[in-house]
């Protein structure tokens, strides 16, 4: 970093404002102001993509579940295709997708995860927004709504809050469930109370910490559960741009006069605290970056209908580069990252890995393990054998009659492959192949051959497994 003295921007007045602030959760309960804003807007927007999760289980396709993590068959069922634990790698490659990409957007644009997308902040906002409506939109009329004495008013509206809370949490537990079984057995299985254990446990913990994370602990979430929140600082570096207070045009701050003028000497910032009011997790982003701070930017929606109405420039708080606020440099392009440009090509060859493998999916798998103890034996006639177990994977939806033979070892006899051999879907059936060869025709060392495996009446189905055969 550069010293203080080549800095072009009055770095003092930051340091000078700088303040670690966290709430602890002591006293009242962060209730944050709703206000429309583009930024509001965009976190309704990234809410809505768990509505995903609420309503995916119950799509249907070609007379199943569309969306089916079927655990004990070790099946995922993905629209027309089903994956197996030997598809895995396809899975895998797609989580290091969405994992360098969270990695990405922090880099870039702070934890926007957290203030767009997270479980637990779109939970707690539902939540708060529920409560708004029973107990008050305000910290003032919630304050004085508790403080009230006990009515039958009161005690219904508790009452209301509450019962809305815990059917949103017992939606959320059954819902995670239904991505493992049929969502719509699954209902009726949990009205006649003959759901399995497994269920009723996943309904039990998503219930109680979905009631008691999003509605009691909230923020408390983010400020000391949450392990991302304590590690997004290492991903941030001068260039990540995020909700700031632009102290060099809002210093010294200073309160609009009757007239509704500004004092000439006065900075921009009027002090009328709405960007601490409309903030989820209570900070004060005047105060510089937080551990609290979400990079939601509702705070800017704040600050720009104050601007607009005091008539100043938009901008007071708005997305910024500590490099932009500190030293006065023009934002460097993302393509002049060297962090986004390996994040990207990260992120391109997960996505050619996805694309490849949901394009290149086999209907069937087929292994053949060699026998190693022993890996031959002579026969009393003089013959070699070799011993093989194949296995063949059936990924289709309907039963196969499988084929076996072996080319490549011409005067070779094999035991176990005479007749076809009925898979049926999602199974393995092991199958012995004893292959033999005539010791006066066989040459000391390996020879390699083939397995050969033909469904029945379905040409195009068809493997081949490059073996060894082992002489003495």
């Amino acid at each position: 970093m550069s010293k203080l003295s080549e800095v072009p921007i009055k770095v003092e007045v930051y340091d000078a404002l700088s303040d670690w602030e966290v709430h602890t959760g002591q006293g009242e309960n962060v209730v944050a102001r709703r206000m429309k804003g583009r930024f509001r807007t965009l976190k309704n927007f990234g809410m809505s993509v768990w509505l995903i999760y609420f309503l995916g289980p119950y799509l249907r396709w070609d007379g199943h579940q569309a969306v089916l993590l079927d655990i004990p068959e070790q099946q995922f069922h993905l629209f027309a295709l089903t994956l197996y634990p030997q598809d895995i790698w396809v899975l895998s490659l797609t989580l290091l997708f969405f994992a360098i990409l969270l990695a990405a957007a922090t880099s870039i644009a702070g934890r926007v995860f957290c203030g767009y997308f997270c479980f637990q902040t779109v939970w707690t906002d539902i939540f708060t927004f529920i409560e708004g409506q029973f107990e008050g939109k305000t910290p003032q009329k919630q304050r004085k709504f508790n403080t009230e004495p006990w009515t039958a008013s009161k005690a219904f509206r508790k009452v209301g809050k509450h019962g809305v809370w815990l059917a949103i949490a017992i939606l959320t537990g059954i819902t995670f469930s239904a991505w493992f079984t049929d969502a719509y057995q699954l209902w009726g299985d949990i009205f006649s109370l003959q759901a399995p254990t497994p269920v009723w446990v996943a309904m039990g913990i998503f219930t109680f910490f979905t009631y008691w994370f999003a509605g009691f602990m909230r923020e408390q979430v983010c400020f000391w559960l949450c392990p991302y929140a304590r590690l997004q600082g290492v991903m941030y570096d001068q260039e990540t741009v995020l909700p700031a207070y632009d102290a060099v045009r809002g210093e010294p701050r200073g309160k609009l006069s009757r007239s509704g003028t500004q004092d000439a000497n006065k900075g921009s910032c009027i002090d009328c605290k709405l960007c601490v009011a409309v903030c989820p997790t209570g900070i004060d982003i005047r105060k510089g970056q937080q551990e609290g701070c979400i990079t939601c930017g509702l705070c800017i929606d704040a600050c720009d209908s104050i601007m607009d109405k005091i008539n100043e420039p938009r901008g007071l708080i708005r997305y910024a580069s500590h490099k932009e606020l500190h030293q006065g440099k023009a934002e460097v392009s993302l393509w002049k990252r060297p962090r986004v440009i390996v994040y990207s090509l990260i992120m391109a060859f997960s996505i050619m890995g996805v694309g490849y493998g949901f394009t290149h999916f086999e209907p069937t798998e087929f292994n053949v393990v060699h026998e190693r103890r022993p890996l031959y034996i002579q026969m009393s006639n003089g013959d070699i054998q070799n011993k093989y177990t194949l296995k063949l994977l059936n990924k289709t939806d309907q039963p196969l009659v499988v084929n076996y033979h072996i080319e490549g070892l011409p005067s070779a006899s094999v035991d176990g492959l005479e007749q076809g051999i009925t898979i049926q879907p999602g199974k393995i059936v092991p199958v012995t192949a004893l292959v033999r060869l005539p010791s006066e025709t066989t040459e000391s060392g390996l020879h390699a051959f083939h397995f050969i495996a033909t469904s029945v009446g379905s040409s195009a189905i068809s493997n081949r497994y490059k073996a060894v055969f082992i002489a003495p």
